[in-house]
């Protein structure tokens, strides 16, 4: 069964004790306190040495004010999942400024090129998917995997063929690769995000998605919408034990 962050939420909460002094702004004139904590899955930009922001996919831009997380790197485009605190709305540039509390860095992947020459190395292996939806220019999946014993698994989003098929839409396949390992019982949580800015989506109505499901067997997802909302499970998980790549 899917386990979520257990005890994430009091150990935030834990990390706000005494932080009242360290900046302006703990009770803020735009309806936040320091008790106040948003999560979302957002990307991380880089906006010079040591500074970045973060785009939200519910709360939009956001900079950091202040900060709980020292010592993170960035990287531009990665996905992630953020706990913070909300300090003030329309923030210089930004929608929000924020107290960054907890980041989990997502594993973040592009739209790969399948060949027949290279087919073999995605591997079709099937898949458990949980939840799948595109948001923040991502294909974004949630998944559980086998205990890996011997290297993590790989977890790919393939395109065949560029042109879109007879009805309008852009095919894609998700590739799952054990390399055979798949003996452990255990189950764990993972995730991975899947940058759509290589593919034509104005000229198109959607996505089909092909994959192997492990429960419903050989099927295809059609997404028509470009922005849906982040599961609110889905910016709860734990994907500490993920081993894929």
């Amino acid at each position: 069964m899917i386990q979520t962050m257990k005890g994430l939420k009091f150990y935030v909460g834990t990390l706000l004790v005494g932080a009242c002094g360290l900046f302006q702004g703990c009770d803020s004139d735009d309806g936040f306190s320091l008790g106040d904590i948003g999560r979302d899955w957002v990307t991380v930009h880089v906006e010079g040495t040591g500074a970045y922001s973060f785009t939200g996919d519910t709360w939009g831009t956001m900079w950091p004010a202040a900060t709980a997380i020292w010592g993170y790197r960035p990287v531009e485009g990665q996905r992630a999942i953020l706990y913070f605190n909300p300090l003030y709305e329309n923030f210089q540039s930004y929608d929000y400024g924020i107290k960054p509390e907890y980041i989990y860095d997502i594993l973040t992947k592009s739209v790969e090129k399948l060949t027949p020459e290279n087919e073999a190395e995605y591997g079709n292996d099937p898949a458990y998917i949980s939840d799948a939806w595109i948001g923040g220019g991502y294909l974004n999946l949630v998944f559980a995997q086998h205990v890996p014993q011997k290297e993590p698994h790989r977890v790919s989003l393939v395109q065949a063929t560029e042109e879109l098929t007879d009805d309008g839409y852009i095919q894609l396949e998700y590739r799952y690769n054990t390399y055979g390992d798949t003996l452990d019982v255990r189950m764990i949580e993972g995730a991975v995000s899947y940058n759509l800015n290589t593919l034509d989506l104005e000229n198109a109505k959607g996505i089909k998605l092909k994959l192997n499901d492990a429960v419903k067997g050989s099927r295809e997802v059609t997404f028509t919408r470009m922005d849906e909302d982040t599961p609110e499970a889905a910016k709860e998980m734990d994907f500490s034990q993920m081993n894929a790549r």
